[in-house]
C-alpha cells in the first residue's frame, strides 16, 4: 500500500493515497496505530476514494464498525468527497449526523476537514 502521509498541524495528519487504505475494521484500526505510532497524531484526514465503497451501504455493517473503532480509540476522522452520488436516505441521514457530533465528519475540500477537526 502507497500513501503520504502529511502533517498539518500537532493533531492532525492528512493521508494521501490512490489505494483503498480502509476496506474492513482491520484496516481502519491499522491506519490509525500507524498514524499514532509513526506521527503522535488522534486526526486523520483521508479521501473518499480511499475507503472501500461497501462501507457506503450501511446494511454491510462496515461504517458503524469503523466509526465505533474510531470513537473507542480516541480517533476523529474527516473525509473528503462529493457524497452527492450516494441517492440512500439512511446514509445521507448518517452523514448528516455524523457531521453533527465530535469524531466523524464528511467534507467537501481539505479546508473544511481541518476546521472540523480543529473544533474538538
Amino acid at each position: 500500500m502507497n500513501y503520504k502521509i502529511t502533517k498539518i498541524n500537532n493533531l492532525t495528519v492528512y493521508i494521501k493515497s490512490d489505494d483503498i487504505l480502509i476496506s474492513d475494521t482491520q484496516s481502519a484500526l491499522d491506519l490509525m496505530m500507524t498514524v499514532n505510532y509513526e506521527k503522535n497524531c488522534s486526526r486523520i484526514i483521508i479521501d473518499k476514494i480511499n475507503i472501500c465503497e461497501e462501507f457506503f451501504i450501511l446494511s454491510s455493517g462496515i461504517a458503524g464498525e469503523i466509526l465505533q473503532k474510531f470513537i473507542n480509540y480516541q480517533t476523529k476522522l474527516a473525509v473528503i468527497g462529493d457524497f452527492s452520488k450516494y441517492k440512500s436516505k439512511p446514509l445521507h441521514d448518517f452523514i448528516f449526523e455524523c457531521n453533527r457530533g465530535r469524531d466523524f465528519f464528511f467534507v467537501d475540500d481539505l479546508d473544511q476537514a481541518i476546521e472540523k477537526l480543529k473544533s474538538f
